[in-house]
């Protein structure tokens, strides 16, 4: 399993490809981050370029700020709050495996 910072399963994802491979891959800039008006995704540029750590999993915060303020607009309110414990969960996971 290949997770991105955020706790993304890249493999499973469907915009893998389009993403570059995933964001430990292409240093945390997909193709839609412009979009959001941002050079790198905030939790690639936190975990990694200011802290150093793989993922986010290594961060005693996790789940910080910016996971509930880095939300997809396609998403309802619930449906965002549902996907960041599921990150969350998987990397937790990770600690245990070293998954990522």
């Amino acid at each position: 399993m290949l997770l991105s910072p955020c706790g993304i399963d890249c493999e499973a994802c469907q915009m893998k490809e389009s993403c570059g491979g995933g964001c430990q891959i292409c240093g945390g800039k997909p193709f839609y981050i412009k979009d959001f008006g941002v050079e790198t995704c905030p939790m690639y540029d936190c975990s990694v370029n200011k802290h150093g750590y793989k993922t986010c999993a290594e961060c005693p915060e996790v789940p910080c700020q910016i996971f509930f303020d880095w939300k997809d607009p396609g998403m309802t309110d619930e449906q965002h709050v549902s996907a960041v414990n599921a990150n969350v969960a998987l990397l937790k996971e990770s600690l245990k495996g070293d998954a990522v």
